[in-house]
């Protein structure tokens, strides 16, 4: 599955809120997430484009790797999830396990998110609305689509962000705006 999305920096979320209820877009509750980013051992994520982290959400564990980027408007990439046990315990236990492999710890990036869900064009879509600790708020729109699909789904998401009124994508992830601000690159 491709993971095609799309980031804008945003000065408030009001109006992108009052347009999704306009929309009758579904939302779920606001998260508070930390994602834990991991550098491999053979190689540099930074060079290599790619990406693995364990988030956290409340007492929810995932581990997900995502691959370099491959598109040049917006971000496409490979994107393979998976569950851990829940809370801390299991959470902690598995980064010792990347750590005693190895992988080295690169940096926390949290955020408050809130996600609307709607259907455009048979796809399903996500808008989130993060507030990103030391970043700012951001706007994201996401699709999940089979490879087949890419070309159809960039275009669903470019007129989704269109009509929401964004502009000025922001390609790089939250890890790199975060390690730029703060002068790092691992």
């Amino acid at each position: 599955m491709l993971e095609i999305e799309m980031k804008f920096p945003v000065p408030d979320f009001a109006p992108l809120e009052r347009r999704l209820a306009e929309w009758g877009a579904g939302a779920d509750a606001p998260v508070e997430n930390a994602d834990h980013y991991f550098n491999a051992p053979d190689r540099d994520f930074a060079v290599t484009d790619e990406a693995l982290r364990v988030r956290r959400v409340g007492t929810v564990n995932r581990v997900t790797y995502k691959g370099p980027k491959r598109d040049a408007r917006a971000k496409v990439r490979t994107e393979v999830e998976v569950p851990l046990a829940e809370g801390e315990e299991a959470a902690q236990d598995f980064m010792r396990i990347l750590e005693e492999l190895h992988f080295r710890p690169v940096a926390v990036v949290r955020k408050r998110r809130r996600t609307y869900h709607l259907k455009r064009d048979g796809f399903a879509l996500e808008v989130c609305l993060d507030e990103v600790e030391s970043l700012g708020p951001f706007a994201e729109i996401e699709i999940l689509a089979p490879e087949g699909e890419l070309d159809r789904a960039n275009a669903v998401l470019g007129r989704l962000a269109e009509e929401l009124g964004l502009t000025a994508s922001e390609r790089r992830s939250y890890l790199e705006l975060l390690l730029a601000k703060e002068g790092n690159r691992s």
